[in-house]
Order: structure tokens, then C-alpha cells, then sequence
């Protein structure tokens, strides 16, 4: 047998974390790395954060799980908050972001299905988005590389660039059933919408009798500053997906409706096994606890403007490797000259500093929102360390 018995659909690398604290993972022979992926935008309390991991282990010595069957007390608990706090009226938990957007597309379709318009069922979304790897979610993607060797895909999606409102426009017909979009694309390159672009598939979704979707698995949950996204946009969507830091490392996510949207997602339309079980409610509610405490999301604010005034203080020192910043919050993109995913594995190798390749020569760094002055200036240490020591052999 030559299978490793992990399925071999990653190509891992020789870092092997056995141990988080804070800000830091540590390795198998006891090696610090300073995390600013987060488990690519997952641990956003970082590792061991205390109110979190008091939180789970209570609940795994009260309740896991029961079946969705019986009544939730937790999960009500959590979905309330939610809903007080964003635009939504209603909540579906799931066990991932894929699934949340699985759910976001079938509550789009069903809205239609319930309005007596059966054939409203395409989504437009938009290129180089990434929703997940779900049949349906690389359905709804353009990306090859995603959908290679995976055909035949589920129909019902168009296709329009990203931040061109004309040309999503042009795509509405008699079929479409709404828009489907990242506010911050975050796999392609940590590349925002326009508020041009975003406040336009607002007006047009008002205009057509559409619903908006916006996938926030990654930009949500305080990671730009504001609790999700869009609100910095000035918008609201009709239907939303979260996951990732939802959970703070625990493996959940969420479906948010208004009333409206959700009118066709009834008893029997849907369903999830381990959806919104006492465990992950426990988690998110301690999520919740740090995030919307006061002072929170000014810190991610000013962290975020630290951070990014210092990437672009060391774009001149490093021009010829570095070539521009961008994104919002601690959801930031460092564009390079080179090829970024040999970049990372050369800081990750090199001087024990965890970022994430994206498209674009992209860097994503992705930070605890819990970090402080000292994080930044210790990332900043090694990134120009690791900057000044790169060299094309590094690529080979």
C-alpha cells in the first residue's frame, strides 16, 4: 500500500503543531512559530484564550450533542444573538462554511420555489470567488483548478467579473433567483468589493426582486473591524454565510436570514446531523463574549491600521520583493513580485512566521484579533529578516 492513510489532497509541509499559546504555535520538537494565519482566519481568539477554552470544556462535561429532534435551549440562546445583532431574523448552524453557503443557496431558491416562481433558481457569482469545495459550492465558482476533474457540475450559476456591476447586470434574466458575493475575496487575494460594486447589487437585487447572498466565512466575525463586512459598505444582504472565526476554532458555521428570505425554508427543507449542537453553541457564545465586549472591535481597528502602516512602511525597504497592501482590519493582503506561496514557506521555514498564500502573488495575513503592539513588531522582525534573506533559489 503507497496511500498515506490521510487521504493525500494536501500537500503539507514539515511544520507539525502539537500545542497553541496565544499568538504562537509550537512544534513537535518544541519550535515556536508566530501565527498570523490563524488557521487561515479560524482562531481568532488565538490558542488556549481562557474564557474560550473554560467555555468548551464545561460544555463537554455537561452535553455534546443531542439531535436536532429535540428542542435546543443553546442554540436559541446563540441564534438570538445573533439575530440582535446583524440584520437577520433567523438561523441555521451548520458544521463548516461550505455548508453555510450550501444552505444560503438553497434558501435563495427555495424563497423563489415559495413565491410560485419555480424557474428563479441561477445565482450570479462572481470570478475567482472561492465558496468552499462542496459539489455545489465549486458549482458556483470559476476557478479550474477547483472545479477540474469534478464534472458534471450542478447547474444554475452565471458568472460575472468581480467589481463589475455592468456586467452582473447583464446577466439577470428570467431564471435568476439573486447574487451570491465575498464582500473581501479572500483565496484570490484578499481583493474588497468596491462600495460602488456592492451598494449596485444591492440596488439591483431591490430593483429585480432578487435576494442578495453575501459570503463572509472569511471577512466575518470581527476580522475587518466591524462585526461582518458589510457593514462598513453601508449595505444589508438578505441572506449571509459565517464560519470560520464564528466558531474560534471549533468546526461551525451560519446561516443568516431576514423573515423574508427564509419564508420557504420550512420543516423538512433542511437538516445537519451536528448543526448547532451544545458543544458548538458553547463555543461560539464565548466567540461572541470576547468579540462583542466594548473595546473590542476598536482594538481590531487599531491593530489593523498598525499593522497595515507597518507593511507599508517596508514596502521601500523591500521593493523589489514587496509591491502593495491591502484589504481592511486584520484581514490584510501583502502583494509581492514573486511567486507568494514560496515566500511563505520560506517565512514559515526560515524565521518561524505562519502567513497564507492566496492568488494574485498574494501573502494573507490573518492574525489573532487578539494581538498586540508587541505581535506586530515581532512579525515585522521577521518579516524583513525573511525578506532580506530570500533570494530565487529559495523558489527552486
Amino acid at each position: 500500500m503507497t496511500i498515506s492513510a490521510l487521504m493525500p489532497v494536501y500537500p503539507r509541509c514539515g511544520t507539525r503543531p502539537v500545542r497553541g499559546e496565544g499568538c504562537y504555535l509550537i512544534g513537535e520538537r518544541g519550535e515556536r512559530y508566530l501565527d498570523f494565519a490563524s488557521g487561515i482566519a479560524v482562531n481568532l481568539l488565538g490558542h488556549g484564550h481562557p474564557h474560550f477554552t473554560k467555555a468548551v470544556q464545561d460544555q463537554v462535561a455537561t452535553l455534546m450533542h443531542v439531535s436536532n429532534l429535540y428542542g435546543s435551549p443553546q442554540g436559541e440562546a446563540f441564534a438570538q444573538r445573533l439575530v440582535d445583532n446583524t440584520f437577520a431574523d433567523t438561523v441555521f448552524f451548520t458544521n463548516s462554511g461550505a455548508e453555510a453557503v450550501e444552505c444560503a443557496i438553497k434558501t435563495a431558491r427555495r424563497y423563489h420555489y415559495a413565491n410560485g416562481n419555480p424557474q428563479r433558481h441561477t445565482i450570479i457569482t462572481f470570478s475567482n470567488a472561492f465558496h468552499g469545495r462542496t459539489l455545489g459550492t465549486i458549482s458556483a465558482t470559476d476557478q479550474e483548478k477547483l472545479r477540474d476533474g469534478f464534472e458534471p457540475l450542478l447547474p444554475g450559476f452565471a458568472y460575472a467579473p468581480f467589481n463589475d456591476l455592468e456586467a452582473a447586470e447583464k446577466l439577470i434574466g428570467a431564471s435568476t433567483a439573486g447574487f451570491l458575493v465575498e464582500p473581501i475575496q479572500g483565496e484570490s487575494g484578499i481583493r474588497p468589493a468596491t462600495p460602488e460594486f456592492l451598494k449596485g447589487l444591492r440596488a439591483l437585487a431591490d430593483k429585480h426582486g432578487l435576494l442578495l447572498i453575501l459570503d463572509e466565512v472569511q471577512c466575518g466575525v470581527a476580522r475587518t473591524g466591524t462585526l461582518y463586512a458589510h457593514e462598513q459598505y453601508g449595505i444589508v444582504p438578505d441572506i449571509m454565510a459565517s464560519a470560520k472565526g464564528i466558531g474560534g476554532g471549533f468546526p461551525m458555521g451560519a446561516c443568516l436570514a431576514t423573515e423574508e428570505a427564509a419564508k420557504g425554508m420550512v420543516h423538512g427543507t433542511h437538516g445537519s446531523t451536528y448543526g448547532g449542537n451544545p458543544l458548538a453553541m458553547a463555543a461560539g457564545q464565548a466567540v461572541f463574549d470576547v468579540v462583542l465586549a466594548d473595546g473590542f472591535l476598536d482594538h481590531v481597528k487599531q491593530m489593523g491600521e498598525r499593522l497595515r502602516q507597518t507593511l507599508e512602511q517596508m514596502i521601500p525597504n523591500h521593493d523589489a520583493l514587496f509591491d502593495s497592501v491591502r484589504g481592511t482590519g486584520l484581514m490584510l493582503g501583502l502583494r509581492l513580485k514573486v511567486p507568494s506561496r514560496d515566500f511563505v514557506a520560506h517565512l514559515r521555514d526560515n524565521h518561524g512566521l505562519l502567513t497564507v498564500s492566496a492568488g494574485d502573488n498574494v501573502v494573507r495575513i490573518l492574525p489573532p484579533l487578539v494581538i498586540g503592539e508587541e505581535h506586530i513588531a515581532e512579525f515585522a522582525r521577521k518579516l524583513s529578516e525573511g525578506a532580506r534573506s530570500y533570494t530565487p533559489s529559495d523558489a527552486a
